[in-house]
């Protein structure tokens, strides 16, 4: 077993399985992995998915059947989130069809009940490759989607000098206001070429959004 990792690089695990001698066992088992930390433990899909949110794993491993939600929509929700989340499925029985099920939603490995300490740990080491490949791709998609806006706000100021009403201008400020997150100004510079093309209905809906950002 790997030693030499420090504490606060540990691997952060949720496991969810709605039988409490799983879940204990899971847990026995993942304590004798000095580079791995259970930081949440769930006994439904429901569970899983708010600890999830509440303590952000690196790997959930989450059983196939379980109440109140299995842990295939568990994990949809949870990739929905939280996209670069590592997954090993566990489960009674290692049917095809739900091996593929797993795979298809981006399941990184599959076990099947009972399991050995060794082949926790192995399977902990083939996802911790998959979620760092995956996170990689995240970021370089992410630095594109940032590159794209930052040319997109530069061409967006040159729009508010000249003071653009047209539907070009109207096109780039509706992209950009796509973004929940997106900066006032071009919220209300999008509301004025409403107001300039007599689009009321759309410039009611505008004003209440940025009222609600102002705040």
């Amino acid at each position: 077993m790997i030693s030499n990792i420090p504490r606060k690089n540990k691997l952060r695990i949720l496991i969810a399985d709605d039988v409490q001698e799983t879940r204990r066992n899971t847990r026995l088992m993942l304590s004798e992995i000095e580079y791995v930390e259970v930081v949440a433990i769930a006994s439904n899909g429901k569970q899983a998915v708010e600890m999830t949110e509440e303590q952000r794993p690196d790997i959930v491993i989450l059983d196939i059947n379980m109440p109140e939600m299995d842990g295939l929509t568990a994990f949809k929700h949870i990739v929905q989130m939280f996209p670069g989340t590592g997954c090993i499925f566990i489960s009674g029985e290692k049917d095809p069809v739900t091996v593929q099920k797993a795979e298809a939603i981006g399941a990184n490995d599959f076990l099947a009940k009972p399991f050995t300490i060794e082949e926790v740990e192995a399977s902990i080491k083939k996802v911790v490759e998959n979620v760092k490949m995956k996170r990689q791709k995240i970021a370089q998609s992410n630095q594109v989607h940032l590159e794209k806006t930052v040319s997109l706000e530069e061409l967006a100021n040159e729009y508010l000098k000249e003071g653009r009403t047209d539907s070009q201008s109207t096109q780039l400020f509706e992209k950009l206001a796509q973004n929940p997150k997106c900066d006032v100004r071009w919220l209300e510079a999008l509301a004025m070429i409403y107001a300039v093309q007599g689009e009321w209905g759309k410039l009611k809906v505008l004003a209440e959004r940025i009222e609600r950002q102002k705040k």
